[in-house]
């Protein structure tokens, strides 16, 4: 089973790409959990919500890994949720850093916000690229941090779907 992640900040199209990766190339995609979530509770996350969030996020990762794919597309993992917990809250716990470290993952694709415009679905908070490009340097210092593979994609909508879709064919023929 070869595991990709699609990371980065909001609005910068995880979702959509993860979306035409497993058209093209198959495989099993887990979604984001705390847009499930917030849709459930009806409101905003607060620190509390955090290892809910996490545990989450791992049982729909676990229970796709327990199916053995081939391919194994995440629209999101647990370093959104400690950089969220980070931002927003100041703090995340401990365990959730660790228990990202415990698992293996062969590719992440660290998305650029620049070149594509932000997008309010009601669920977003980083309007500024400022900030955007602030989540997306923490986003790539932990992954050099602990030597994670990673590709960065940017560019508008067409060039971030070219590049993606080149970069994991050349991956899955390795």
């Amino acid at each position: 089973m070869k595991v990709l992640v699609l990371t980065g900040p909001e609005s910068s199209g995880k979702s959509w790409l993860a979306g035409t990766l497993q058209q093209r190339f198959g495989g099993v995609l887990v979604g984001e959990y705390v847009r499930h979530f917030i849709e459930q509770q009806g409101r905003d996350t607060c620190y509390a919500d955090i290892p809910a969030i996490a545990r989450g996020q791992l049982a729909w990762e676990d229970q796709a890994r327990a199916s053995n794919p081939p391919l194994l597309i995440l629209d999101t993992h647990l370093l959104s949720n400690l950089l969220w917990s980070r931002r927003l809250f100041g703090d995340c716990p401990a365990w959730i850093e660790q228990a990202l470290l415990e698992r293996h993952y062969d590719l992440h694709l660290l998305l650029d916000p620049q070149g594509v415009p932000w997008v309010d679905d009601g669920q977003r908070c980083q309007p500024q690229l400022d900030q955007r490009l602030d989540f997306h340097q923490a986003c790539r210092a932990w992954l050099q941090a602990n030597r994670q593979p990673f590709a960065e994609l940017d560019g508008d909508w067409a060039q971030r779907q070219q590049q993606a879709l080149h970069r994991v064919a050349a991956w899955l023929a390795d």
